[in-house]
């Protein structure tokens, strides 16, 4: 398939041999030609997406649907300029149209500080295209045609992408860290296995699936929604596989060991925990390579001479390395051959820079997008790339200084760390890290998790005000790094053992029905996606499943699963969990949960639109075959219904006629109790309605939260400020549970609030008794409960509901509990 470009400006069209730069005369950047220009605006030369303005503003890279990518650059040794002169027109991420304007520019600027005003129109990924035919010197206008390009046969899968259905496919990312590092170069090495051009897009910023840091630079965070897009003959197979990848494979929640991390005022816990030794400081000092190069050829040997380098000390890293850092090291490795990297650093170099600042200039760009975020969890992704640029530029001008020689209980405190410098260090020496700067799901933080090294982060000054040598204690729960004497060391250290025989004697005792200090029974449930999920909530202790979610069975199929299917696989988890209740939620799908084989047109507000009961009403076969698979799973009493978004006692009631004409319909007299998710303002105010025709109550306090506060909990902008501990969202379930008190109605919760220790002593002051959280969360939340009066936490609750926000809220529990 070919390609025609148009001139992108107006002016006199001639060979890059004639341009005064050896790195575009030669083609070393790219085939072309090159346009000295009479107008002042830079037009799109064809249909494409702009996946890179460059900081200076003097060059536009596009990627048109065919998969190539063309450079257009305005000038030689414009970049020098800084920007004067230049004004973007368009956005990383945004889709243009062939003869939209790119860019404006000054030619009176321009004359007075480039070298000279041709400009290069390239093509510049010359292994995967041709230029097949151009246009002869002479003058050209905006429009004219201007060349053509063809596939090689190396690119015979971007050639054939374009044959074949363009299919696109809503996605949610799962509760966690988002897209950083490694995720994304998971994507692009699936990508790249299918016959497909594929992209991922967010709001109007769209990254192709075959490059790890546009994939970053999107910021997408945990719980957003992205479409994704493929064209070509693989489309299908593609979106279905990414969509895997993304929404079930990755690890999206945060590692085992890495607690979601609490922040309080300016710092925050990345790893919690105790740690008592001696202080080192690391003042890290991170080099500057030279501005300017010694010729083109010299800094492109030099810059791939640095990559190699880099590349080979990662290889090691990724096979020898402790897990966590061969998970890194592999990332890295991904971000390392991105193509868009190179290609800007090559422009860079042929605008006369050296090899180490043309490597910085290339990831200056993605740097900035990803610090500008404001999600911490985002922003802090950058570390990623400056740790990339670091180690690149450090091979461009050979050994630096060996890495501190550590005492066997260092303390390491920093302004802020790399990956690669935490890697640097033995590990078993260190006890604790402590940094004014960081972030708490930085790659540095999971190292230190996996490790088991108590983290603080965002410390600010008060990280550095100890000197090297010190003895110390830090707290990472607490956010405190303090100077130890031998009574405060003899203290941290009785703090450290109990809290480790703590956790012992709550794994021990896991396996024991959960009662107060006052003999009040509290069930403690868990939250359950699939079989296996159910092996490791019986082994944590779990006395129930409070939630099934049975979507995970709908999604990514084309066909939904039929009666026979469901009966399996809900019998099998009522078999694992041996006799213990089991809540199986109706199908939640629609809004964020889209699946292929129900015709639910895209809407504009998708938490407002067609999902949970609501499905099931409008595809009543969908509802009616999984009321009769619940109704036929599991022996008598053990599976229990519950409707999902809820707003209206008739939803309640046409689910309960389903069940009790399938129950009726295979002879089953036992009563099959059928429960209501309290997750909508209108059904919370409404509970004394749902109670009289309700078994049970189960509070969502995801939805319920971002529906009481009207905030978005997939908008980033937002999705700090939705915590269910806010006192509305407190007097929504207060509200609730008395109505089901008094119709006798147990009262239990299911978000992710019921994970939360901090909230734990509040919701069972409400007068909830069931608790169903993460698996991993039930020893010690087991072992909380157990200390836990019924009349403490009721005046705790009473006091929480007089509170005026989430924040004091929080710290009147905290207090509580100290």
């Amino acid at each position: 398939m070919t390609l025609a470009l148009v001139a992108p400006m107006a002016g006199w069209a001639g060979p890059l041999a004639e341009l005064p730069d050896a790195a575009f005369a030669e083609g070393m950047v790219g085939d072309g030609l090159a346009i000295d220009p009479v107008g002042d605006v830079l037009h799109a030369p064809c249909d494409g997406i702009v996946v890179g303005v460059h900081r200076a503003c003097h060059a536009v890279t596009l990627r048109a649907d065919n998969g190539a990518e063309i450079l257009c650059h305005i000038g030689i040794e414009t970049v020098g300029l800084g920007g004067e002169g230049f004004t973007a027109l368009v956005a990383d991420g945004e889709r243009v149209a062939a003869g939209a304007p790119l860019l404006r520019f000054d030619l009176d600027t321009l004359a007075a500080g480039a070298k000279s005003l041709a400009s290069p129109i390239l093509v510049i990924d010359t292994d995967a295209f041709r230029v097949a035919r151009r246009a002869d010197a002479g003058r050209v206008l905006v429009g004219d045609w201007l060349m053509e390009i063809e596939a090689n046969g190396a690119s015979a899968v971007a050639a054939s992408a374009q044959d074949g259905p363009a299919l696109m496919r809503t996605i949610t990312l799962p509760l966690g860290y988002g897209i950083h590092a490694r995720p994304a170069v998971a994507i692009v090495a699936l990508a790249r296995g299918f016959d497909a051009e594929v992209a991922l897009a967010s709001g109007v910023k769209t990254a192709p699936a075959t490059s790890a840091v546009a994939l970053m630079t999107l910021g997408l965070a945990g719980g957003e929604r992205a479409t994704l897009s493929a064209r070509g003959p693989d489309a299908e197979a593609a979106l279905k596989a990414l969509a895997r990848l993304i929404e079930h494979d990755f690890e999206g929640t945060p590692p085992a060991a890495t607690p979601a991390a609490p922040i309080r005022g300016g710092w925050v816990t990345a790893v919690p925990g105790i740690a008592v030794g001696t202080i080192v400081r690391l003042d890290v000092i991170r080099r500057d390579p030279p501005a300017q190069g010694q010729g083109v050829v010299f800094e492109m040997i030099a810059l791939e001479e640095a990559i190699a380098d880099v590349r080979a000390a990662l290889d090691r890293r990724a096979t020898s390395g402790a897990p966590a850092q061969r998970e890194i090291a592999r990332a890295h490795l991904g971000l390392l051959d991105d193509p868009r990297l190179h290609h800007a650093a090559g422009a860079a170099i042929a605008d006369g820079v050296s090899a180490g600042a043309a490597w910085r200039a290339a990831l200056a760009p993605d740097i900035a997008a990803l610090r500008a975020v404001a999600d911490i969890r985002i922003a802090g992704r950058a570390d990623d790339l400056l740790d990339l640029e670091q180690q690149v530029i450090a091979a461009t001008l050979g050994p630096a200084t060996d890495a501190p020689a550590l005492p066997d209980d260092a303390i390491l405190v920093a302004h802020d760390l790399l990956p690669s410098e935490l890697m640097a260090l033995d590990s078993a020496r260190l006890v604790g890290i402590a940094l004014a700067g960081g972030g708490p799901t930085s790659h540095v933080a999971i190292i230190a998790a996996a490790s088991g090294i108590p983290m603080i982060v965002a410390l600010g000054a008060e990280a550095l005000v100890l000197e090297s040598g010190a003895r110390a204690v830090l707290d990472a729960g607490a956010g405190t790094l303090k100077p130890a004497d031998v009574s405060t060391e003899i203290e941290a250290r009785v703090r450290i053992d109990t809290t480790a025989r703590k956790r012992a004697d709550a794994q021990a005792r896991a396996g024991e029905a959960c009662h107060m200090a006052d003999g009040v029974r509290i069930e403690i449930f868990a939250n359950l996606g699939s079989l296996a999920d159910a092996e490791v909530a019986v082994a944590a202790g779990a006395e129930g499943c409070g939630l099934l979610r049975t979507e995970l069975l709908f999604l990514d199929r084309d066909t939904p699963p039929d009666e026979a299917e469901q009966v399996a696989l809900y019998g099998a988890i009522a078999e694992r969990l041996a006799g213990r209740p089991l809540i199986i939620r109706t199908l939640d799908i629609g809004g964020d949960k889209p699946v292929r084989y129900l015709p639910i047109a895209p809407e504009e507000n998708p938490a407002l639109g067609l999902r949970g009961i609501r499905v099931g009403l409008a595809h009543p076969d969908l509802l009616e075959t999984q009321i009769r698979a619940i109704v036929r799973a599991g022996p008598p009493g053990q599976c229990r219904v519950l409707v999902p978004m809820v707003a209206s006692l008739d939803e309640l009631l046409h689910v309960r006629r389903l069940v009790e004409d399938a129950a009726r319909a295979i002879g089953r007299v036992d009563r099959i109790e059928v429960g209501v998710m309290i997750e909508t303002p209108a059904a919370a105010i409404t509970a004394d309605l749902l109670a009289p025709a309700a078994n049970f109550f189960a509070i969502g306090t995801n939805d319920l939260a971002q529906y009481t506060l009207a905030m978005d909990r997939g908008n980033a902008a937002v999705a700090a400020q939705v915590d269910a501990l806010h006192p509305a969202v407190l007097r929504m379930i207060h509200s609730a549970r008395r109505a089901a008190g008094d119709h006798r109605r147990p009262v239990g919760v299911c978000g992710a609030l019921a994970s939360d220790p901090v909230a734990a002593p509040i919701l069972i002051g409400l007068g909830v008794t069931e608790l169903s959280a993460v698996p991993g969360a039930i020893p010690e939340l087991k072992a909380l409960v157990r200390t836990l009066t019924r009349s403490r936490c009721e005046a705790l609750a009473t006091d929480a509901l007089r509170q005026t926000s989430a924040r004091a809220v929080r710290a009147l529990a905290m207090g509580a509990s100290s």
